[in-house]
């Protein structure tokens, strides 16, 4: 499983971007499809998530009502549509995957992860 991730930059608080993370190989390896983020001296953390077979979704807290997941399936691309963004959003977006576990999506042991796309929110 390959995952490109793309759509990161620089905007200004209370602007909105959208990622985008296109999947390609085996759908075994992208039953999962998750959006973690990394901020400077702070730990990965989950943002976003879609089980891809049924389309369930959850969000991190600190995004619920901001943040809002979106698919395009003929692309296999997972789309983060970020309004209402925050200094405190800034960090580096990472997309991942893995095949069915039955797990939180929340867990970060993804077996797939795409290089990151850094998103940067000036105050």
């Amino acid at each position: 499983v390959q995952l490109q991730a793309s759509g990161g930059g620089l905007v200004q608080a209370g602007g909105s971007l959208r990622l985008s993370c296109a999947a390609s190989g085996p759908i075994f390896g992208r039953y999962d499809l998750t959006w973690f983020r990394q901020a400077p001296g702070w730990m990965r953390e989950f943002v976003a998530g879609m089980r891809w077979i049924g389309g369930d979704t959850d969000y991190a807290d600190s995004v619920k009502g901001r943040f809002s997941l979106s698919r395009e399936d003929a692309k296999n691309t997972l789309y983060l549509q970020m309004y209402s963004l925050k200094p405190e959003d800034t960090a580096v977006y990472y997309c991942a995957s893995r095949g069915p576990t039955g797990e939180s999506l929340r867990n970060i042991g993804y077996t797939y992860w795409g290089q990151g796309t850094l998103v940067t929110v000036s105050s």
